[in-house]
C-alpha cells in the first residue's frame, strides 16, 4: 500500500471572501484570524503535517500578502527534512493571462509545477474550515478501494441541506449522484443516504482525494471552473468515486455569523473544537511576546492570547487576540477583540491621539474588532437585530454583528447599535 509520502497537499487559497467583508478587506480568507492566535490557514496545514503529509502548496491570489508573509515565517522545515510549504500564487504564463476562475480551474493552471512534485495522489483542501482529522484514514479506504476520487462526506440533517453539495452513495461506499446545495423536496428525498431519520443525508466536506493522473485527465479535457459544482458530478460516470465518513467536528466558517458564533464558541467551557490536544497540535506562528496581565478585571468564559493587558474590567463570552489593551471601567461581552499587529512605541505619537485596543468607560458587546482599533473613551457598541446589514465609513453590520474593520480609530463617545438604544 502507498504511503502519505506520494500525497501532495493542495490548500485552496480563496477568492475575494466577499461573505466575511470587511474581514478580508485587507487579506485573504485564509489569513483572517481566529481563535486569538491562530489564523485559518493553520488548520488545513497542521492537518497534513500530523498527517505525515509534508509536502503542502497553496494556491493564492487575492489580497495574499499577509497569507504569504504568515506561511514563509511559520511553516519552516530544517535541511534535514524533505517537506515544504510552498505558495503556488496566480500568474500570468504563456498559455494563460487569466486569474484563477474557479477551485478547479485554479488548480488545472498550476498542473505543471503538481506534476512535476512526482507526487502519485493530489488531496485538495479548503483554507476556511475549523476541524481536526487525520487524513491517513482517508487514504486507506482510497486505496483499498482503488477509488480515483475519495470525497469527505459528513452526515447532515434536513435543516442543514441547503447549504452543502449532497451526495447518494451505494452501500459499497461508491458515490452515484450529485445535487449542489438543493431544495427541491423531490431531489431532497432521492439523496437520502442514511438510515438515520435526524440525519439522512451526506454532505460534501470540500476535501477530495485524487489520483494524480485522474486529476491531470479530467482537467486537461475540460474548461469547468468548480470542482463541487461541475468537475466532480461529471466525473461519477466514468471515474471510480468514492465517499469517506467524516462524523467528528467541521464548520465552514464561511459567514461573518459562522465566524462569530464558532469563534464564541471556543471560549465556552466546553468548547466543540480542542485546541489542547498535545498528540494532534495546531500550529502558528511563534511570537516572542510576554504573559498576559490582569489587573483587578472579571473575566468569564474569556480565551486571552499572549501579550494582553486588561485593566479593571468586565469582560465575558469573548475572544481576546495577541497584544490586546482592555482599559479601566470597560464592560465587554459576546466580542471578538482580534487584537493587534504591534505595540504603540513609547517615543512616537499615538495615532489619533489614542493608544491602541478599547479606551476606559467603553461598552462594547455583540462585535467583531479587527486588529489594531483604537477606541476612545466611552465608545458604545450594541448588536443590531438579527438579519440588519448596513454599511458606514468606520463601521459595518452583518447579520446584526458589528464589525469594526482594521486599523479603525473611533472617536470618544462614539455610538454605534440601534438609535431606540441609545441612552
Amino acid at each position: 500500500m502507498p504511503s502519505t509520502n506520494s500525497i501532495l497537499g493542495l490548500i485552496m487559497g480563496g477568492g475575494r471572501g466577499a461573505r466575511l467583508y470587511p474581514l478580508t478587506r485587507d487579506r485573504a480568507k485564509p489569513a483572517v484570524p481566529i481563535a486569538g492566535k491562530y489564523r485559518l490557514i493553520d488548520i488545513p496545514i497542521s492537518n497534513c503535517i500530523n498527517s505525515g503529509i509534508h509536502r503542502i502548496a497553496v494556491l493564492t491570489q487575492f489580497n495574499s500578502v499577509s497569507l504569504h508573509r504568515h506561511i514563509s515565517r511559520t511553516y519552516i522545515f530544517d535541511a534535514f527534512h524533505r517537506g515544504w510549504v510552498q505558495i503556488l500564487a496566480a500568474e500570468q504564463t504563456a498559455s494563460s493571462e487569466t486569474w484563477y476562475q474557479g477551485t478547479a480551474d485554479a488548480v488545472r493552471k498550476q498542473l505543471l509545477e503538481i506534476q512535476s512534485t512526482g507526487a502519485e495522489y493530489v488531496l485538495v483542501l479548503a483554507g476556511d474550515h475549523l476541524y481536526r482529522m487525520d487524513y491517513v484514514p482517508m487514504a486507506e479506504f482510497h486505496w483499498e478501494n482503488d477509488a480515483d476520487i475519495t470525497i469527505a462526506v459528513q452526515p447532515v440533517s434536513h435543516d442543514q441541506a441547503y447549504r452543502f453539495g449532497l451526495l447518494r452513495r451505494d452501500a459499497d461506499g461508491r458515490i452515484r449522484d450529485f445535487a449542489e446545495k438543493p431544495k427541491d423536496p423531490a431531489v431532497l428525498a432521492s439523496m437520502v443516504s442514511r438510515d438515520d431519520p435526524l440525519r439522512p443525508y451526506l454532505g460534501s466536506m470540500g476535501i477530495y482525494l485524487f489520483k494524480t493522473k485522474v486529476l491531470v485527465d479530467l482537467l486537461s479535457s475540460t474548461t469547468d471552473d468548480d470542482f463541487g459544482g461541475e468537475v466532480i458530478p461529471k466525473a461519477l460516470g466514468s471515474q471510480r468515486v468514492f465517499g469517506y465518513d467524516f462524523d467528528g467536528y467541521w464548520e465552514d466558517i464561511g459567514t461573518i455569523r459562522s465566524f462569530y458564533d464558532t469563534n464564541l464558541s471556543l471560549a465556552s467551557s466546553e468548547p466543540p473544537f480542542n485546541f489542547h490536544d498535545q498528540a494532534h497540535p495546531i500550529y502558528t506562528r511563534a511570537r516572542f511576546l510576554p504573559g498576559s496581565t490582569v489587573e483587578g478585571a472579571t473575566l468569564h468564559n474569556v480565551l486571552v492570547s499572549e501579550g494582553c493587558r486588561i485593566a479593571r474590567a468586565e469582560v465575558r463570552n469573548s475572544i481576546v487576540g495577541l497584544r490586546s489593551f482592555v482599559s479601566n471601567g470597560v464592560r465587554m461581552s459576546d466580542t471578538i477583540l482580534m487584537g493587534s499587529d504591534y505595540y504603540d512605541p513609547p517615543d512616537r505619537p499615538r495615532m489619533g491621539g489614542m493608544p491602541l485596543g478599547i479606551g476606559p468607560d467603553c461598552q462594547i458587546q455583540g462585535a467583531i474588532l479587527d486588529k489594531n482599533v483604537r477606541l476612545g473613551a466611552g465608545v458604545v457598541i450594541k448588536p443590531f437585530p438579527l438579519g440588519t446589514e448596513l454599511d458606514h465609513e468606520n463601521w459595518v453590520v452583518r447579520d446584526g454583528i458589528v464589525v469594526i474593520p482594521k486599523n479603525t480609530i473611533l472617536a470618544p463617545g462614539t455610538y454605534i447599535g440601534p438609535e431606540e438604544g441609545k441612552a
